[in-house]
């Protein structure tokens, strides 16, 4: 068996240092069929997100995505680079935030940036990393940022 199909994909602790910024590859255009899945899904039956007549009415005059789907796009599309196969939970989010809208047929990169780490008192083969992940359209604005907090993997 090939081992490097093994081993984790994503960053151990010791790896990522405060001020690092990993500009993730993986990039995805949002679908009407994405946010409405989404939307559906999670039970939100928010018209702004899908009522096309309803959405015309507002100041953005169509559907926005779902800002929690925004949300989770943003950390799903940092996961190859920073933490596939090395991390070990999620310990929180703060700081979330949506300053600009976003709507179908949008396309989003991200990137995050370490803001802080250190060894975990307790768990002496891991140590907590806060990442500030940004979620940037094809205009190059900033549609969501958050403050991620992970227990992660050390590489001793």
């Amino acid at each position: 068996m090939n081992e490097d199909l093994n081993r984790p994909q994503g960053r151990y602790f010791e790896e990522l240092t405060p001020g690092t910024v990993i500009r993730h590859r993986v990039t995805r255009t949002l679908t009407e069929a994405d946010n409405v899945l989404f939307t559906t899904l999670t039970m939100n039956p928010q018209p702004l997100h899908l009522d096309h007549e309803y959405a015309a009415q507002t100041e953005f005059g169509q559907p926005l995505v779902n800002s929690l789907l925004t949300l989770s796009l943003l950390v799903g599309l940092s996961v190859h680079e920073l933490t596939l196969g090395t991390l070990v939970a999620n310990l929180g989010m703060t700081d979330v935030v949506f300053p600009k809208p976003v709507f179908h047929g949008d396309t989003i990169h991200a990137e995050s940036e370490v803001l802080e780490a250190r060894q975990s008192k307790s768990r002496p083969n891991q140590g907590l990393v806060t990442v500030e992940h940004r979620a940037i359209n094809q205009r190059g604005e900033v549609v969501a940022q958050c403050k991620r907090t992970m227990l992660m993997q050390r590489r001793v």
